[in-house]
């Protein structure tokens, strides 16, 4: 479940790329998703990518920081639409408060990176170069002053090290700015999401219709992926029987599936760089017994009572409103992990519905409800929807599985 996408859209755009957000009409979001299949171009326009350096920068000065450094990640692919992957070889995104933005790289890389990133300026470095000598040259020539760096807050501590010796100034972590960036979703960002809930639905629907006894948890896995590949898109997930649904991140390496058994699947995949995350439990047999329908119903309600929360409410507190549920349900303990996780570029992603995160869920945040009952020896039951918070509510972007 990883990431990628795009192609070039004209130097008249690129040479605007600093105009506000304000500058630009509502972004239509068929008209600035191309090519959502696409294993190596952006799926999104340049002026989506725009819009972000812009947002950045709106925050690098709001903030009293001069300059954000990003290595190869989610974060560089957020801002440029491309990720080249990370390697010993140093590549950085160095974007300034205000002015241009430019890329260090190796030089016999600057080609491949330029035809897939927004980014124009390029600064190649040789094998037997110091990259970060390059760096510090490249933010002479910006006539760029770095007192305060942010710094992309999952660069290699070595690489973080070496630029800090390298540029002096103070570095701070880069999060708060790239998780306030990202954390909103835009129309065109959920329209991609939406596809790929739409695949990974499709693809869980037919490998449920394919399940055999004495089928192993990993054949089945494999058959989930391929459902997903044929749809267009790479993914893959956990799929556990019987009493390795209990282990809420177990498998594979359970029972074979056999008749009057559970059978759970959580899964995704990604369109145009941007993941789904779903699971569904189902009884793989005759008609369930008691107990499994009473715990699946649960957390049924669980879910059902966490999406009724309205917008602006505290993680924790939609936490609590599934948890309240299922511990006056007397499965309490059983419940085991947080009610939900952000997603977008990466599969978890701020917010996380947690107790202890105050955060409000905005509108436009996009999160699973994911309650769960886990009694081990026995089953587990997790039913999991991805959402968007919406000025009126919650939004179910996938499907809900009915009650039984």
């Amino acid at each position: 479940m990883e990431r990628r996408e795009f192609l070039a859209a004209g130097a008249a755009v690129i040479a605007d790329w600093r105009l506000r957000i304000g500058d630009f009409p509502a972004p239509n979001p068929q008209s600035a998703i191309r090519n959502p299949r696409s294993p190596q171009d952006p799926t999104l326009s340049r002026e989506v990518f725009a819009r972000r350096l812009a947002r950045a920068q709106q925050e690098l000065q709001a903030r009293k920081v001069d300059l954000l450094i990003a290595t190869p990640g989610t974060n560089y692919e957020y801002l440029t639409g491309y990720n080249p992957g990370r390697s010993e070889r140093l590549i950085a995104l160095l974007l300034p408060a205000s002015g241009d933005p430019t890329i260090v790289c190796p030089s016999f890389e600057v080609e491949r990176i330029r035809q897939h990133s927004v980014v124009a300026a390029m600064r190649g470095w040789e094998e037997q170069d110091d990259p970060y000598r390059l760096v510090r040259q490249a933010l002479q020539e910006m006539k760029l002053r770095a007192r305060a760096v942010a710094l992309e807050s999952t660069t290699a501590y070595a690489v973080a090290l070496r630029l800090q010796d390298t540029l002096g100034g103070r570095f701070v972590d880069a999060a708060p700015i790239t998780d306030r960036l990202r954390i909103i979703k835009s129309p065109e960002e959920i329209a991609l999401i939406r596809q790929a809930i739409d695949i990974t639905e499709a693809a869980i629907a037919a490998t449920f219709a394919k399940l055999t006894v004495g089928a192993s948890e990993r054949e089945v896995a494999q058959l989930l992926s391929g459902e997903m590949r044929q749809r267009g898109a790479e993914g893959g997930g956990l799929v556990q029987f019987g009493p390795s649904s209990a282990l809420p991140h177990g498998g594979p390496g359970g029972p074979t599936l056999a008749r009057e058994m559970v059978v759970l699947i959580d899964c995704g995949c990604r369109v145009g760089g941007y993941t789904s995350d779903i699971t569904r439990t189902t009884w793989f047999g005759d008609a369930p017994p008691p107990e499994f329908t009473k715990v699946f119903n649960l957390v049924h309600d669980a879910q059902t009572a966490a999406m009724r929360q309205p917008p602006l409410t505290p993680c924790q507190e939609m936490d609590r409103s599934a948890r309240r549920v299922i511990a006056d349900g007397g499965y309490g303990p059983f419940f085991t992990h947080r009610l939900g996780h952000g997603m977008g570029l990466d599969g978890h992603e701020p917010p996380y519905l947690v107790e202890g995160n105050a955060t409000p869920l905005e509108p436009g945040m996009v999160f699973t409800i994911e309650p769960g009952i886990y009694q081990l020896g026995k089953f587990g039951v997790r039913i999991e929807d991805d959402c968007v918070m919406t000025e009126n509510g919650i939004d179910v972007l996938s499907h809900r599985a009915a009650k039984l």
